[in-house]
């Protein structure tokens, strides 16, 4: 059997697909990055991409089970966001880190209100 591969090069991006949820989840990938440009920035487009979606279905008066489903289908993502920035900030403490958690839950509790 092979040693595990890296899964994020010197350049920040992932080896495969797998890689980035993986070094997400591990704590792996910088704290920064996975606040700044995973969470708010990547989930917030998507949540507000999916929400017009959302949207347009419903004005098409599509059945409202399919509505709602494409609504709430990135929830998943947004959990799985929200713990990954809190396990790294676990790992690298510090007021920023815990501004940044803090900073997380509001973002998952915003996203899902809305």
């Amino acid at each position: 059997m092979s040693a595990p591969e890296t899964f994020e090069g010197e350049d920040g991006k992932a080896g495969r697909a797998g890689g980035f949820f993986r070094s997400r989840w591990q704590g792996t990938a910088p704290l920064d990055r996975l606040f700044w440009r995973d969470l708010v920035l990547v989930g917030t487009a998507i949540n507000i991409a999916v929400s017009v979606l959302a949207l347009i279905l419903l004005g098409l008066k599509l059945p409202l089970a399919l509505v709602l489903a494409v609504h709430f289908a990135p929830v998943p993502y947004n959990f799985f966001l929200t713990f990954a920035v809190w396990r790294t900030a676990e790992k690298t403490g510090g007021v920023k880190a815990s501004l940044m958690t803090l900073g997380a839950v509001l973002w998952l509790l915003l996203v899902v209100v809305i």
